[in-house]
């Protein structure tokens, strides 16, 4: 069995690679059988952007901070078996388009979620259209998201966005602390909008855009849609993705 190794910098994450190289021909993302990420779920997510475009299985191996997304860590001897029979989701990110206050472009990708944040004191005012209609002139707060499925259990839940199962064609729209309209909770589209958002006085109001850990300050509009692009993300059979999600929705404050 051939592996790819994204180790986190973290001790034990690294001592347990060591041990894989021992029992394991690594390689090369492209050559492998999988591609295991060795740490939290940042590291996750770093390793699906990482290998974005190489059609290999994703194996998350828990040893940080936080795991949700990450499978146990499992003994060298029944980790190929774990492998093998490990259910596949397949997961599509958002592709981000952003353009900043003095015109230039930047895209990124993002599996858990794209989010709009106020830079400093001044509330953000961001004017939000779902393919091409107006449906909100100006959300006035802390900021907004787009979530997938995937990341509905990260930064969404902690904004009381829903959490959304894996295979679901739907994207949460959450605003983060609003304070005008207060009662609005978000929306939830679907998988095909492309959703715009524009930032009213970017100069005086500045709002950065973050595509997962990505940042891209001072941006005055923002497109968001789910792209064509599929990873394949793998888990242990044992604790199943469902099983997690539906752990999480009763889990306590």
């Amino acid at each position: 069995m051939k592996l790819y190794l994204s180790v986190s910098p973290r001790k034990e994450a690294q001592e347990y690679a060591e041990t894989l190289k021992k029992h394991f021909s690594i390689v090369e993302a492209q050559d492998a059988d999988y591609i295991l990420a060795v740490g939290g779920d940042g590291r996750l997510l770093h390793t699906l952007q990482e290998t974005i475009d190489i059609d290999k299985p994703v194996f998350g191996v828990g040893l940080g901070h936080v795991c949700f997304l990450m499978n146990k860590n499992y003994g060298i001897d029944t980790l190929a078996q774990t492998l093998e029979n490990a259910e596949v989701k397949n997961v599509y990110p958002l592709s981000m388009e952003a353009t900043m206050q003095d015109g230039q472009k930047h895209t990124a990708f993002a599996f858990n979620e794209v989010s709009l944040r106020r830079e400093k004191s001044q509330l953000a005012h961001i004017k939000i259209s779902v393919d091409d209609k107006v449906r909100m002139e100006s959300l006035e707060g802390d900021g907004v998201m787009v979530a997938t499925p995937f990341g509905s259990t990260a930064y969404n839940l902690s904004a009381h966005g829903p959490i959304i199962p894996l295979g679901q064609s739907i994207l949460a729209l959450t605003p983060i602390c609003a304070f005008r309209p207060r009662r609005w909770q978000g929306a939830l589209l679907p998988h095909t909008a492309t959703i715009r958002f524009d930032i009213h006085e970017p100069e005086f109001r500045p709002v950065v855009a973050s595509a997962d850990n990505l940042e891209f300050p001072s941006v005055s509009s923002v497109l968001v849609q789910q792209s064509d692009i599929c990873k394949r993300v793998l888990f242990d059979s044992a604790h199943s993705w469902d099983e997690r999600i539906l752990r999480e929705q009763f889990a306590p404050s």
